[in-house]
């Protein structure tokens, strides 16, 4: 349970690890490289632990130490905890972020590092893990300066790592290689962004809602919208049981406020869990009303995961939650089919998630600048996304200002997705444009919608 609450959180939300798999076969280290102790001579960087590693691979969990304040970088510091994967100084470099910890397994590869036979650095975000200030100034959580600190990692690594670099990630992970790119276009040669929300405008949730109107077929959108007002009219019985699986594993709803409050946001967020999570065929396993309240208890639970809404899951996650009531903003879903069932005005506002102490003012200009820098400025950008995804509902999309990119959609996916499952020619063209970015050439001509 552990493990599937962080990675569908993580997804919130918007997700994680999308594209990662079994190591590939790595080309030896250059004879009489020690990549150890070269690794340690870099300032600022610490060599944590060595990590079983497949043959031809070096595995070294690391911290490197960033300034809380990149415009200020003497007034305080924290450890960033990495992960390296090491092949060889000849090959390219990944860089890798979920947007949140470093999670059980920092050293999987990504589906970018294999393609490549490339060299990987995961990174642990500013404020998430252990990689924050003893006593956080939540000011200094914005996405310029979580990109300062792969700008600065990766101008330091790049004395040792001399070829091409290219960044990843997946949902909240591809959003932080974007950003980066925004703020430092040319660190990496190329950005693989897979299942990016790109939250222009958070005032305006109409895209969210009109692709949950859209999305699979009219009968499943039916038996969603079934289920979510027949979870409401049972509502007591359905808040009962919450409260008392909180209780016996000594969960709290202190920060939601309550187990009815927090079953209420689970409800009205049951569609996009849904449409993001659920396999091709799921509408399946969909209840259908009437149905009985164990079966209807256990659906809801896997679906929404309910574990996720108490205080003991949501403060970990508390830096993500600030980060979408400050800079990345997030859907709120109408739901007139639940008139006179809802409780609880507001409950979808970013407030409901982070501790009423810590101060929330959101910035619209963000984002705005991020998808105007992409449609105007970017290049290099492979984005890549899920037929179904509903976290998708507003993607990044190139412009007429952008270069050397493309955008691909998965058929009849969700927020879990591959290069290898696009289309045939699609993945063909995705794969040759990622490789000839890991060769140094990029090629300003081009330009894919899809």
């Amino acid at each position: 349970m552990k493990n599937t609450t962080r990675h569908l959180l993580a997804l919130f939300l918007m997700t994680v690890l999308t594209a990662t798999g079994l190591s590939a076969p790595a080309l030896a280290q250059p004879a009489g490289g020690d990549i150890r102790a070269r690794i340690e001579a870099v300032p600022g960087m610490r060599v944590l632990g060595e990590r079983p590693a497949a043959p031809g691979q070096v595995v070294l969990d690391l911290s490197y130490r960033q300034p809380t304040d990149h415009r200020h970088a003497d007034q305080g510091s924290f450890d960033q905890r990495l992960t390296l994967v090491h092949k060889s100084t000849r090959q390219p470099m990944v860089l890798y972020s979920s947007g949140y910890d470093l999670g059980p397994s920092p050293n999987r590869l990504t589906e970018p590092t294999e393609l490549l036979d490339a060299n990987q650095i995961t990174t642990e975000q500013r404020f998430f893990g252990t990689s924050k200030p003893q006593d956080p100034d939540w000011s200094k959580l914005t996405i310029w300066q979580a990109a300062s600190d792969h700008h600065r990692l990766i101008t330091a690594l790049k004395k040792i790592y001399r070829g091409a670099w290219i960044s990843t990630g997946g949902s909240k992970g591809g959003m932080t290689a974007v950003y980066h790119r925004r703020f430092y276009p040319e660190d990496v040669a190329g950005t693989v962004a897979y299942s990016a929300p790109n939250n222009t405008d958070d005032r305006d949730d109409s895209a969210y809602d009109a692709r949950l109107e859209q999305v699979g077929t009219t009968e499943c959108r039916a038996a969603i919208k079934s289920v979510q007002r027949e979870a409401l009219i049972r509502r007591e019985v359905m808040t009962e049981r919450y409260a008392r699986w909180a209780e016996g594993e000594k969960k709290t709803f202190r920060i939601i406020g309550s187990a009815d409050r927090a079953f209420e946001l689970a409800v009205l967020r049951l569609p996009m869990m849904f449409w993001m999570h659920q396999p091709t065929g799921g509408c399946a396993s969909v209840p259908t009303v009437p149905t009985t309240n164990d079966a209807l208890y256990a659906w809801l639970a896997q679906v929404t995961q309910l574990p996720v809404y108490t205080d003991q899951i949501l403060e970990a996650f508390t830096p993500y939650f600030y980060q979408l009531g400050t800079q990345l903003g997030y859907a709120q879903f109408a739901a007139p089919h639940l008139d006179g069932l809802l409780r609880h005005p507001g409950i979808q506002e970013m407030r409901t998630y982070v501790p009423r102490d810590i101060p929330l003012h959101f910035q619209p200009s963000a984002m705005a600048d991020i998808d105007r820098w992409v449609r105007r400025h970017g290049s290099s950008l492979l984005f890549v996304n899920g037929e179904n995804d509903i976290a998708v509902a507003e993607p990044f999309r190139p412009g007429s200002g952008t270069s050397d990119s493309y955008f691909f959609n998965v058929p009849d996916a969700n927020h879990h997705i591959s290069i290898a499952g696009l289309r045939p020619n699609d993945a063909d063209q995705a794969t040759a444009a990622l490789r000839r970015w890991a060769g140094g050439q990029r090629d300003l001509g081009s330009l894919t919608r899809g």
